[in-house]
């Protein structure tokens, strides 16, 4: 999958896939991959300095491979496809005025700490990690490479960074994720209490309203059962001086970042966690790069005077 996050990173692509004819080259290699560059001439009926040029183009906008390989006369160049899709951003991130801060992306996979029931399990984009409700996958090595991962009750927590440095006095914490609840198979209408805690402090609890499986995630990988769990919504939990939000407007708790008490030398430990006795115990589901519907990780942004 190719993701591209503006238009103008989008452009080399366009400009590769405006010329039909490299659009019919595409279909070809789509549904043959690895075809010769004679193959490609013979069938579209086109001289071989023609096919060279075109496939040149998409091989510079990172559509396509070019492997070389032995034939009957000398060296034979074999074309395959690079991606199974390609994803565009076309809303352009809102201009503000800038603030003092600092972004992090923190992977799913690098959780610190968790303790889940099934129905569960985790993935890369290549494959499964161990067998599926086998808790014992979250302790494999490869759950650093998880790009999702979900559970019917229990936690996981996430280390943050903190970039502070002495003098600076944190404002504001924005923690962003694709997140569901978790359905064996899929329910969009499965009400999940979503608790969030910082440092042992609960934040307050955010109702997940279901698990999507109705179609496939736009990001998640080709070979993805239709049976898993396919995409999310993309939340942001807001703690500032005012108390702690989903998204701006929804107010959790009256939790505000001055009550964490976060100077440059504190920990930042956050707690996603579903509780066996809350009243809507339907599980949780974490879409991280390369799978659902946002190809982002869990995103932490800090504001500081």
């Amino acid at each position: 999958m190719l993701y591209l996050s503006t238009l103008e990173e989008a452009r080399p692509v366009i400009r590769a896939l405006s010329a039909p004819m490299r659009m019919e080259i595409m279909k070809i290699i789509y549904k043959t991959p690895g075809v010769s560059m004679n193959y490609l001439a013979k069938t579209l009926k086109l001289t071989n300095s023609a096919v060279t040029m075109h496939v040149s183009r998409l091989c510079e906008a990172g559509l396509v491979e070019i492997q070389t390989t032995s034939g009957k006369r000398g060296t034979m160049k074999l074309i395959s496809p690079c991606h199974d899709r390609i994803v565009i951003d076309m809303i352009p991130e809102k201009e503000t005025e800038p603030r003092p801060g600092y972004v992090d992306d923190i992977k799913i996979g690098y959780f610190t700490a968790c303790s889940i029931t099934p129905t569960c399990g985790l993935s890369t984009p290549e494959k499964l990690i161990g067998a599926l409700d086998d808790i014992k996958a979250f302790t494999f090595p490869e759950h650093f490479d998880a790009g999702i991962l979900w559970f019917t009750s229990g936690y996981v927590e996430y280390g943050l960074p903190n970039h502070l440095q002495p003098g600076q006095q944190l404002k504001e914490l924005q923690i962003s994720f694709e997140i569901s609840s978790e359905y064996p198979g899929f329910n969009k209408d499965y009400p999940s209490d979503i608790h969030f805690s910082l440092n042992g402090t609960p934040l307050g609890v955010w109702v997940s309203p279901g698990d999507y499986g109705d179609r496939k995630g736009h990001i998640s990988p080709a070979w993805w059962p239709e049976s898993l769990n396919q995409y999310g919504l993309l939340k942001t939990l807001i703690i500032n001086e005012e108390g702690t939000f989903m998204d701006g407007g929804q107010k959790l708790s009256a939790v505000t970042i001055d009550e964490l008490n976060i100077d440059y030398n504190s920990l930042l430990t956050l707690r996603i966690e579903v509780p066996e006795d809350t009243p809507n115990c339907g599980g949780c589901t974490l879409f991280g790069e390369q799978f659902g519907d946002y190809n982002q990780a869990i995103r932490v942004k800090a504001f500081y005077e």
